[in-house]
């Protein structure tokens, strides 16, 4: 490698680290904004990645380009130590300061930015995450939610260019990290920086991740838009229950009688919604306060959906939709076949018993129709 190399997207990462028991060998290109997650099993050098792009492994060689801005090319002879490169990291741990309360943290943080405009930055993160009620207390006071939510806002205060988040509600029980999971969704929403996530939590993944990076053994073994990765049969990321599809769409009709929503869906988040009319690329959904025009996520467990030849007339399932049978894979078990089933512009999963596609003849590229028993909304 030789001199700056030029990123087809903002974020390119080459980068190899030889430990006596582990390597490091990865080449990928990410978004520029959104959540880019880093996801697989412990061990599989999700941390690791993140700590060579903050400068924390000398002994990692290759290239870190951040937009225009290189951080480390070694065939340049350009390497920026981790002080210098405009980054925030947040840990499993929020690292706060115990003799400082949460406003004397966050002061903390504005001690690496020399911007003019960085006491209205803090404000406008504190605003972002919520915090304002917080600044008074003392550390140990806080919840684990909310010492996550201040430690990401003293990230946020430096304007760093990258956003690093390493397992951040790890730490957390289950009703902790359900606090904090729509304050990680606004981030995404609405900031304009990436951020690279790493966990090995499904619903973490299924929330968060605009792009899913699925990492084994040192290498990267899928990258694309998470609803992409998910729905590969050739290369499961899950198996077994847990295998399903995850939708994006808005709502378009809402059934005050019957208490459901109609989700529009779409392989772009940011369509317009077809408000008039129930086609056969939309799904319902209970309604839990929705309004018509929101943007939401929809988990399909491939489980939950079954297959006919015709549609049915008289079921008490209410979503089914027109489909063609994209793939067919063996399960983890011999009596169990995986299909992906495009209908429309989105995909869907449906784990059927072999003697089922047997009886109705499934072949790839054949029409059918898909039977959605149960859907869940994780946004």
């Amino acid at each position: 490698m030789t001199g700056v190399q030029t990123c087809a997207l903002p974020i390119c990462l080459q980068i190899n680290l030889a430990r006596d028991n582990f390597n490091l060998k990865v080449d990928v290109r990410l978004p520029a904004q959104g959540i880019s997650v880093m996801y697989g099993p412990s061990g599989s050098g999700k941390t690791t990645l993140l700590r060579c792009v903050a400068g924390l492994e000398a002994q990692a060689h290759g290239l870190v380009q951040i937009g225009s801005d290189v951080w480390q090319d070694d065939g340049a002879g350009i390497h920026m130590p981790t002080f210098q490169r405009p980054l925030g990291f947040v840990f499993q741990e929020a690292s706060l300061f115990a003799h400082l309360d949460v406003a004397a943290n966050l002061s903390y943080g504005l001690k690496r930015s020399d911007a003019r405009n960085k006491e209205a930055v803090l404000k406008e993160a504190i605003a972002l995450l919520g915090i304002g009620d917080l600044l008074q207390r003392r550390t140990d006071q806080l919840s684990g939610g909310e010492r996550q939510r201040v430690a990401i806002a003293r990230a946020l205060a430096t304007q760093p260019k990258l956003l690093l988040l390493d397992e951040p509600l790890a730490a957390l029980d289950l009703a902790r990290k359900q606090d904090i999971l729509p304050w990680l969704e606004k981030l995404r929403d609405e900031l304009k920086i990436p951020m690279l996530y790493v966990t090995h939590a499904l619903d973490e993944v299924v929330r968060l991740a605009d792009t899913l990076v699925v990492m084994e053994a040192g290498q990267i073994r899928q990258v694309g838009p998470v609803t992409e990765v998910l729905s590969n049969i050739d290369l499961p990321v899950v198996m077994g229950d847990d295998v399903g599809a995850l939708l994006e769409g808005r709502v378009c009709a809402l059934d005050k009688q019957w208490h459901l929503a109609q989700v529009a869906l779409s392989t772009d988040p940011l369509a317009k919604a077809d408000t008039n009319t129930e086609t056969h690329s939309a799904l319902w959904i209970r309604d839990t306060g929705l309004q018509v025009g929101e943007s939401v996520r929809l988990r399909v467990l491939a489980r939950d959906v079954s297959v006919t030849l015709e549609e049915a007339q008289r079921t008490s399932i209410q979503n089914h939709l027109a489909c063609v049978v994209e793939a067919i894979h063996p399960d983890t078990h011999p009596s169990q076949l995986l299909l992906r089933l495009r209908c429309g512009e989105v995909l869907l999963l449906a784990l059927i018993t072999a003697r089922g596609a047997h009886d109705l003849g499934l072949q790839v590229g054949m029409p059918a129709w898909a039977q959605v028993k149960s859907v869940a909304l994780v946004k």
